[in-house]
């Protein structure tokens, strides 16, 4: 032990004689790490984390591969280890000291970065210390042994140089430690997951970002430990002492061999892909780490409040500060600025009733209808078009719940996703239909997914504590009979009331779908806490809508779909035309609905829905005395349905509510702060208040004058991302 000792303090002092190590481990680092920070704005959010991550990665590269392995080299080439060798000592001494005087020379500048960091830029302290410096010394230690290993097959300087830059090059350019691997192209991607210093970086990024245990990085420190202990071992079976003592080319294989337990995680992670999901999750959380400024905006509070010029200000996804007057300058906030004069500041707006599994039109191949690829495809429909939530009404559980995990967790960029599960109906009530046709095996296995039929009140209850466990955010039931033509069973309101006592116990919030006034009288002595669609066939009396304003039962009239089913057959090409509508359908999709819409085989399904569309004006007023009646009102749009396209829709039903007689200021409370409370939400998300989701739609012009002002859209913002309209299809 003490020859051992003796060595580390002997390395360490020819190590800080030494300008080269000086330079290399403590000044060229900090030259990076200012360098990042200038140019990424690191005062202006979470850019500081990834910075760090950058440079400490860089600076282990350094310290073994150069650090390591051209010392162990020069120290051949100059004979100073023959001079150990008449001592005389074996190599294991001499190694074991390179090991751990590279990682005591390394700790000073980790701190002294970690400081920097935290009083210059503001990044908080690393909250699982054990877990970061677990990471730096395995790393740096692993890395070392890579370089003696690679000293030691090569037989001069010269050979040194090249062969350690061979593996510095492209560790440094393909691993995250300089452009971040999402931004690499697919090959890029795929040689970077057999590469040690990607899981560095990664790994410091998810202690920065999400605070990760040790345990999380399991797998790359398993690898980097193996890596360390075959560097060693073979560095020692491989030592020369003395320059003139050559070794075969061929040992260079043994560098393979070093490198195995990363051949097979690389191998292991381009098949699962796990390592370029959580990278890019990280680079999601970065994104959303920034800090900005919106001033001199127009701010619709959504609580019926207007600031008419104020100031947002948003860091780390929330909003961290509402301005009603006098803003601070930016610099004092350290915050990018965007300018909202002659603009106006919404909460992002919530559609509360889709059916996600449906394109509102009709594609040519079967194959183009896979629900994953639509599904998706709507919620980043509804980002695009500044819905920063909706609620699914209607599509398979499975499905559902996955999509919104993914979106949750940043892995997928769409509207964030409620889901109310399978609907509750009867054999053949509404919502059965679609399946009508189906083999019968295919069948069972979609009612499973799409719908609910309960036999008894029992097996209502049982169904709703099924679902819980499942994770859905609300129950649906229908009480919709159809009409002359197409009409449905009915499920018993006995069932649907025990559904709905179920519900409130589980605390689950309750809608449910009605066609005229018996089903909303039906649904309230039910105890639900929404209707949806209302009545389009008579006039609502005036004592139901009294006790829908007495007990706070919201109402979600979906003119829109209504207006669609309206103009087929007539006028559907002023619902294909929409600017909005184009930018967000793909082009085959409308393109084949329009030819769709015109073939003779369409003239069945259009004259059944046409019924359905009779009675605009009939909702518009049951609309306008709702409000008048003081119900609470939330706005959906029924998106999926044919013509009722993801997105657009919603702006289109706020024209329909002004077109009512509705106030805008109304009409977007509803799609804003009375959406959220329904869904048990508004603490986060529908209004502009401190603390809350940084979720925000910025427009030209005054949607509380010209309601038609929400679709010119100047800026999306969503947990505190810039949305990047463009790319949003670049998912499928």
């Amino acid at each position: 032990m003490k020859s051992y000792l003796a060595l580390i303090k002997v390395d360490l002092k020819l190590a800080f004689r030494d300008k080269a190590v000086i330079f290399f481990n403590y000044l060229f680092p900090l030259i990076f790490f200012f360098v990042f920070a200038g140019l990424m704005k690191a005062e202006r959010g979470g850019a500081i984390s990834y910075v760090v991550s950058l440079v400490l990665v860089m600076g282990i590269l350094g310290n073994g591969l150069f650090g390591a392995g051209i010392r162990a080299v020069q120290e051949r080439e100059t004979n100073i280890l023959r001079r150990f060798k008449v001592a005389p000592i074996s190599p294991a001494p001499l190694l074991v000291a390179s090991l751990v005087s590279g990682w005591v020379i390394y700790i000073p500048i980790v701190l002294l970065i970690l400081g920097l960091a935290h009083f210059i830029y503001g990044m908080a302290v690393p909250g699982r210390p054990f877990a970061f410096f677990s990471l730096i010394s395995i790393g740096v230690l692993a890395f070392r042994a890579l370089g003696l290993i690679l000293a030691s097959v090569a037989n001069s300087m010269q050979g040194s140089q090249v062969l350690i830059q061979l593996f510095y090059m492209p560790m440094l350019f393909l691993s995250g430690a300089t452009f971040p691997i999402t931004l690499l192209p697919e090959w890029a991607q795929l040689i970077s997951q057999f590469m040690p210093a990607s899981y560095l970086v990664t790994g410091f990024q998810g202690i920065f970002f999400r605070n990760e245990p040790f345990t999380a990085n399991a797998s790359p420190l398993l690898a980097l430990l193996a890596t360390l202990l075959l560097g060693t071992f073979l560095s020692v079976q491989l030592f020369r002492w003395e320059k003139d003592e050559k070794i075969r080319p061929s040992a260079r294989l043994w560098v393979l061999v070093v490198l195995l337990p990363f051949i097979v995680l690389g191998s292991y992670q381009a098949y699962s892909r796990e390592h370029l999901r959580k990278a890019r999750l990280l680079m999601r959380d970065l994104e959303r780490s920034g800090t900005f400024l919106i001033r001199g905006a127009r701010i619709f509070v959504g609580d019926g409040r207007v600031i008419e010029s104020g100031g947002v200000l948003v860091k780390k996804g929330r909003i961290e500060e509402v301005f009603e007057s006098e803003i601070p300058p930016a610099e004092t906030l350290k915050a990018t600025v965007i300018e909202g004069s002659g603009k106006t500041l919404l909460p992002g707006l919530i559609d509360m009733h889709v059916h996600l599994g449906a394109p509102a039109g009709f594609y040519e191949s079967e194959k183009d209808y896979a629900p994953e690829k639509i599904m998706l495809r709507a919620l980043a429909a509804q980002l695009y078009s500044g819905v920063t939530t909706v609620k699914s009404v209607g599509d398979g559980l499975d499905d559902s719940l996955k999509l919104r995990a993914s979106v949750a967790i940043g892995e997928r960029v769409g509207a964030a996703l409620f889901t109310c599960g399978p609907m509750f109906t009867a054999e053949g009530g509404h919502g059965t239909e679609f399946f009508e046709g189906m083999p019968e095996a295919m069948k069972r296995l979609a009612l499973q997914q799409w719908v609910r039929l309960p036999k008894s009140p029992d097996e209502a209850r049982q169904q709703v504590r099924e679902l819980k466990a499942a994770g859905v955010d609300g129950i649906k039931g229908i009480l919709e009979a159809g009409l002359a033509g197409q009409l449905f069973n009915r499920l018993d309101v006995r069932f649907l009331q025990a559904a709905a006592d179920e519900a409130r116990v589980q605390k689950l919030p309750v809608v449910l779908h009605t066609g005229n006034s018996q089903d909303i009288a039906d649904a309230l002595l039910a105890g639900t806490n929404g209707i949806e669609h209302g009545s389009t066939r008579d006039r609502i009396p005036d004592e139901l809508l009294a006790q829908m304003a007495k007990t706070r039962v919201s109402y979600d009239p979906t003119l829109c779909v209504v207006e669609a089913f309206s103009k087929l057959g007539t006028h559907p090409d002023e619902l294909l035309s929409r600017s909005l509508v184009q930018q967000v359908v793909p082009a085959k999709l409308l393109e084949n609905t329009r030819k769709a819409l015109q073939s003779d085989k369409m003239a069945t399904l259009l004259a059944r829905l046409k019924p359905f569309g009779a009675g605009l004006e009939q909702a518009k007023e049951n609309l306008k005395r709702a409000y008048q009646a003081g119900v609470p009102l939330v706005a959906g749009s029924d998106a999926g349905n044919l013509l009722v396209f993801h997105g657009p829709s919603l702006h289109r039903e706020l024209q329909l509510w002004v077109s009512a007689g509705i106030s805008p200021a109304t009409a977007l409370q509803a799609a804003t702060r009375n959406a959220a409370r329904l869904l048990g939400a508004d603490h986060r998300i529908g209004s502009i208040q401190k603390g809350g989701d940084a979720d925000l739609l910025l427009v030209d012009g005054n949607p509380l004058e010209d309601i038609t002002a929400t679709e010119r859209i100047s800026q999306i913002i969503y947990k505190g991302e810039r949305i990047n309209r463009s790319r949003l299809f670049d998912q499928e």
